[in-house]
């Protein structure tokens, strides 16, 4: 029997908090796919490792944006019950992990924003996103510090590894521009203190991502267009295959618990 998809009432805040909350549980997925497969037993801890940090925050913006919401929404069924539309995370986290590069740059772009955000959004007026952060920022540190050394050692290494490296910003580097966008509704929660304007972080995550890549021999591309549309539920072929597979006991056993 088909499981119905919840509906969601997405006032500001509440779509606010899952956007966040999307953005860790889609990149935290991605990541535990590398479990077993990663170049060596340390890295394959590492990844997971992050995957777990991602999941944690994911689980706490959703059981605050059920509380805010005041349904009979949890966070298993924001994470395992909505369709793909309704998912609202950056088009860059749903994208394949690709080879490791690809998933160091991927990463990289992210956890470079993600620091920034967070130490930010620590001042937010809101008691329960401002302490949400303040546990996230320590994570993202270690996340952005593991990535940033990532890409000086894939670089700076073979010519193989510098090639693909390269090749992974050049692809990836148009999904970075839909971090700094920002809606009518973001807007509003922003001049109340709630939020943060993350167009005000960009000059600090291209600093850093120009010195780490500078010292990695790589370059960043020069290019300004950049792809649109997580934000509002309008994804990528690639979410709907990954949410299946996330979804499928869920699917298939409703209402199941551990």
């Amino acid at each position: 029997m088909p499981v119905a998809n919840i509906q969601v009432s997405e006032t500001p805040l509440v779509l606010y908090t899952l956007r966040r909350a999307d953005d860790a549980l889609i990149l935290g997925h991605r990541l535990s796919e590398w479990c077993g497969h990663a170049p060596m037993l340390e890295e394959d801890m590492a990844l997971s490792n992050i995957a777990l940090d991602l999941l944690g925050q994911a689980r706490e913006l959703y059981t605050y944006a059920a509380r805010v919401e005041g349904k009979d929404n949890d966070e298993d069924k924001f994470a395992y019950l909505r369709d793909v539309r309704q998912y609202r995370n950056l088009l860059l986290v749903e994208q394949p992990n690709g080879d490791f590069a690809q998933t160091l740059v991927r990463q990289f772009f992210y956890s470079a924003f993600a620091d920034l955000y967070w130490r930010a959004m620590m001042t937010s007026c809101d008691t329960t996103l401002a302490a949400i952060a303040a546990k996230s920022e320590k994570e993202s540190a270690y996340h952005l510090r593991h990535s940033s050394e990532w890409i000086i050692r894939l670089g700076d290494g073979t010519e193989e590894s510098h090639a693909r490296t390269q090749g992974a910003i050049d692809h990836l580097w148009a999904f970075t521009g839909e971090m700094f966008a920002v809606d009518d509704g973001e807007r509003g929660l922003i001049d109340a203190g709630i939020a943060i304007d993350p167009a005000t972080l960009r000059d600090r995550w291209l600093k850093t991502l120009s010195r780490v890549v500078s010292e990695a021999t790589l370059t960043l591309p020069q290019n300004n267009w950049m792809q649109q549309g997580g934000r509002v539920g309008r994804h990528s072929e690639h979410l709907g295959h990954l949410l299946s597979e996330l979804q499928s006991m869920q699917r298939t056993f409703p209402g199941l618990t551990w």
